[in-house]
Order: C-alpha cells, then structure tokens, then sequence
C-alpha cells in the first residue's frame, strides 16, 4: 500500500509567490466561489485552494484504501476461518459454517467493487496536476477539484446512512433466523447475527469520512492562515 501523502516540493514556492505578489495580481487570479462555499473564499489564493483540496484528499484516499485493504483481508481470513473446521465436524453441522463462510464473503464482496469515490477522484486530480502547464486555466482546474470534494464528501455520509445499518441488522437477523428456523441450530443462529451485525457496523463506523470535515473546512475558508504566517511556516520548510 502506499504511504502516506506529502506535499510536493514546489508546493512552498508557489504559495510563497502567490503570497507575495500585489493585491493587484492576485485579484486578477480571483476564481469563482465553488462547493457552496462562503464569501471569505474568493479572497484566498486559488493555488492554495486548489492545494488544499488536493492534499486532502490524497490523505482521505489513503486511509480509504487502508480501510478496504484491512477489512477485505480480515473478512478473507474469517472466510477461511470458517471453512477449515469443515473437516472435523459432524455433517449435520458444517451448515453453521458454509452460513458463516457466506456471510463473510458477502462483506467484503462491496468492499472490493465498490471502494471509496476519493481513491479514483485523488488519483485523477493529482495525474492531471502532474502535467498541467501555466497556460492551464486555474479556475477550470480548481472547479474540477471543488466538484471532487463535494462528490466525495456525499459519498462518504452516504456510506453511513441509517438503512445501511437497518439492512445490516437485517441481514444478519435473516441469516440467524435461517439456521434457527430452518435446522434448529438456534445457537449457530444467535452467535452469527450477533457478530455478524457487530462486525458490519465496525465496518460502517470505521469508513473514512475525512472529505465531509475537509468540505466544510474547505467552506468556510477557515485553511487560510494570514499571509505573514504562511509565509514564515512555508521559508522554515527548506
């Protein structure tokens, strides 16, 4: 998996010149209020807006990829898990763990086709920042970037929403009932519904949802410390 994002190195000097140049200059690169955001917006440097953004969600994308990669191969290995003792128990109960073995390969089977929207939406921005050219439009690319944000920050409280939970419960209650109901293993039954719905809800609660903080930071324009500031925490980088 990859490590950690870091700012690129001309990152600094960009901010710094975009910092120091006249408020004459820096209002003829003033781009449109996007994401919803507030006034305070327009005023701050589309480079830095653009870069927040950017930066945030490589981080975001990150821990994504971290959360389907962890689960996925900790749902794989309970997969396995319930398929070794096949061989060693009596034939009237391997039911409880082909059951087990299915359920587990039904949590991670969405994990795996359907990750996070800020993996791709990460990796596509910063590709296309990669060989932009000083004729690129800024504005164009921050709008690109902004509609990113606010797309993956849905994406994110989508993935928390109250019927995931419902069917989650519902799920696993099913797949209790199914072993209660249908061969009388009432035991096998309660224990997969029981860890069956706590893990599911592990992996709800556990869903990076970083963009939704970032938008509404992004918003606000609170990222943007005063020019004095900036500029001395960026020099004290090299």
């Amino acid at each position: 998996m990859p490590g950690l994002p870091r700012l690129r190195w001309w990152a600094p000097v960009t901010l710094l010149l975009a910092l120091s140049a006249s408020p004459a200059a820096r209002a003829a690169t003033e781009c449109p209020v996007g994401a919803g955001g507030s006034p305070a917006l327009a005023g701050i440097d589309p480079e830095l807006r653009l870069h927040f953004i950017d930066d945030h969600l490589a981080i975001t994308a990150h821990r994504a990829q971290v959360w389907t990669w962890g689960w996925g191969i900790g749902i794989g290995a309970a997969t396995v898990a319930n398929l070794v003792p096949l061989a060693f128990v009596a034939p009237e109960n391997r039911i409880d763990w082909y059951v087990g073995a299915a359920t587990t390969v039904i949590g991670v089977v969405p994990l795996l086709i359907a990750p996070l929207d800020v993996v791709g939406d990460s990796r596509a921005l910063r590709a296309r920042l990669a060989v932009r050219t000083p004729a690129d439009d800024i504005c164009a690319l921050l709008a690109d970037a902004e509609l990113k944000l606010v797309s993956d920050a849905k994406n994110q409280a989508n993935g928390q929403r109250w019927w995931l939970h419902v069917g989650n419960v519902a799920l696993n209650t099913g797949v209790g009932l199914f072993l209660g109901l249908g061969y009388h293993h009432w035991a096998a039954g309660v224990f997969n519904a029981v860890l069956g719905s706590a893990i599911g809800e592990a992996i709800i609660l556990t869903q990076p949802t970083s963009s939704i903080d970032d938008l509404r930071t992004y918003r606000s324009g609170s990222f943007a410390p005063p020019a004095r500031q900036l500029a001395i925490a960026y020099a004290a980088a090299f």
